[in-house]
């Protein structure tokens, strides 16, 4: 009997950098080590309690398909909240309800490009679009950018230089997952002009909106929805706005009518999103102003007390402070990051405690670009923080006397 081969396109799909060394952190905590996980955005921050209390009063039964558009009571709230920022003139059918933001994500490129087109991403990126886009047959084509000036754009022919006849989309990330850059406005309209002027869709991850430090705001791809309202695309998610990661909500937004019912058709094939999920999460209208902000507080005291405790180690190379998010990408004074995280796993323990860590590898697409980098989640609270940071520093003295 002919042995058939598995497809092509699923050889090529990445494992996760930030998931491929889990069993060995399963194995470390089987021994009775514990670890610090840096290694991944899943917060250690309380879901709203109004939200929770959907749990615990939950009497609807048997528990139906929501609607493939999204559950009509999560849909307003989405409205609401994006109105409360400013956007008065989205409306309801301009969103789609995705199971998180990582479904908006492959929705994006499959509504935008054919397979074999061109995708323009600045590298580093988050190493998941990776796996969406072999998912999609898209390709992308990075543009570097650097530590030293804070992972900023490069200027505008830089970019330019790399579009093609096969580019159709630039997707972006902002504030950024995995460098914590905060694009400015003059980068966000140069962005929005160059795809205007070559016709490209330009998608904005929006994921981490809320968590900007010292005194910076986002500036939103909305901002300029109106200026190229059939090339451009936001992708959100609920999962670090509100510490819902296991919710699995998210949503893609655009004013371009031909995209918008083309993703509720693909919505349509997959049903719906989780109707508990949707009704849990349209409770983000009564969500206090000051549970964003306290959030907010807390990862900035967490990004100083990370950097801070950083800048104690010899032969670290920093960035200047993230400005958003809750990642930050550093250089380790060790040939392989991918080795380094591995041993701190596998060998190295500090009174039966280690850290876990992602080597920045996966985060480029470009050949040896951040072999001696990893990226750091500060999700933990900040005396979780200083113990990781003496574990890592341990571990580096350790390991470099090998």
């Amino acid at each position: 009997m002919k042995q058939q081969s598995v497809s092509d396109r699923l050889k090529k799909v990445p494992a996760s950098p930030f998931r491929k060394f889990v069993p060995l952190s399963q194995a470390a905590k089987k021994d009775g080590v514990k670890v610090y996980h840096l290694n991944i955005g899943d917060p250690d921050i309380k879901t709203p309690a109004v939200m929770l209390e959907v749990l615990t009063h939950w009497e609807r039964n048997p528990i139906s398909y929501s609607l493939s558009q999204g559950e009509p009571s999560f849909l307003t709230a989405l409205h609401g909240y994006y109105r409360s920022l400013g956007f008065s003139f989205l409306e309801e059918n301009h969103i789609q309800v995705t199971t998180g933001g990582s479904e908006a994500i492959s929705m994006a490129l499959f509504a935008t490009c054919n397979p074999g087109d061109e995708v323009l991403v600045f590298e580093p990126f988050y190493a998941n679009y990776n796996s969406y886009a072999v998912v999609n047959g898209v390709s992308f084509v990075s543009v570097l950018t650097e530590l030293s000036n804070g992972f900023h754009l490069p200027d505008r022919s830089t970019i330019e230089k790399t579009i093609t006849s096969k580019t159709k989309a630039i997707m972006i990330c902002t504030p950024n997952n995995p460098t914590g850059t905060v694009y400015t406005e003059e980068e966000m309209q140069m962005l929005v002009s160059i795809a205007k002027d070559h016709g490209l869709f330009l998608i904005s991850d929006e994921v981490y909106r809320e968590f900007c430090y010292d005194a910076l705001k986002q500036v939103s791809l909305f901002s300029f929805m109106q200026e190229i309202p059939k090339l451009a695309i936001v992708v959100d998610s609920l999962s670090k706005r509100y510490s819902l990661c296991g919710a699995r909500l998210g949503c893609l937004v655009s004013l371009n009518p031909e995209i918008m019912s083309g993703v509720l058709y693909i919505a349509q094939g997959r049903l719906s999103s989780g109707l508990i999920d949707q009704v849990m999460a349209s409770k983000l209208s009564d969500v206090p102003a000051s549970y964003t902000e306290g959030v907010r507080q807390e990862y900035e005291t967490r990004r100083n007390v990370l950097f801070e405790e950083l800048s104690k180690i010899d032969g670290i190379a920093l960035p200047p402070k993230p400005e958003g998010a809750f990642y930050m990408i550093v250089g380790l004074p060790v040939a392989d990051a991918d080795d380094f995280c591995r041993y701190l796993l596998t060998d190295f323990r500090d009174k039966n405690e280690t850290v876990m860590i992602t080597p920045a590898t996966g985060f480029y697409a470009t050949p040896g670009r951040g072999k001696n980098e990893v990226r750091i989640a500060y999700v933990l609270n900040a005396d979780s923080i200083k113990r990781s940071v003496e574990i890592l520093n341990k571990a580096l003295m350790s390991y470099r006397a090998k």
